[in-house]
């Protein structure tokens, strides 16, 4: 899911293209700060969205500081518009509150992608602009300050048909 969040599918390139991309993935899962979830669709992954903590020297656009984890998220094309990265997002927002204080984000310096970060409480971080190592493009950082609240899962009595324990 890497190869959209990047937006690698918008430039006709590959991850082998931008090896410093790999720090959001490499061993992914493999320490207890690495949080994430996906959506399917029957058995199709349609989405994911990951946050984990990175280093100052690992370089991303996205890095704040060592105790602010950095968010990814990626809906495949054709599922785009129907509402599952905001769906992903809420429930990431919400698990990842149990474990930080905030996450950041970088984004496209887009109106209609700030405007869809803003509608989860993410502020822009004053003087951070950088590009994008895929396009050029500048993007901004944005953080979110989460809530302290207790995650619900499925078995808790939500709707299991969203997400997987």
């Amino acid at each position: 899911m890497l190869y959209y969040a990047a937006r690698l599918d918008e430039v006709s390139k590959t991850l082998n293209d931008f090896p410093e991309l790999a720090m959001y993935e490499k061993y992914y899962g493999l320490n207890g700060s690495d949080l994430g979830l996906y959506a399917l669709d029957g058995h199709n992954l349609c989405g994911a969205a990951w946050i984990r903590l990175l280093r100052e020297f690992d370089n991303s656009n996205a890095y704040v500081d060592e105790m602010t984890p950095v968010l990814n998220i990626a809906v495949k094309p054709e599922f785009r518009g129907q509402g599952i990265g905001t769906k992903m997002l809420e429930q990431l927002i919400a698990e990842a509150g149990s474990l930080y204080e905030k996450i950041s984000v970088s984004v496209l310096d887009d109106l209609h992608v700030i405007s869809f970060f803003e509608g989860f409480g993410f502020v822009k971080v004053d003087g951070i602009l950088k590009k994008s190592p895929v396009d050029g493009n500048s993007v901004i950082v944005m953080t979110k300050e989460l809530p302290k609240e207790e995650v619900k899962r499925p078995r808790d009595g939500y709707d299991s048909t969203y997400w997987m324990d």
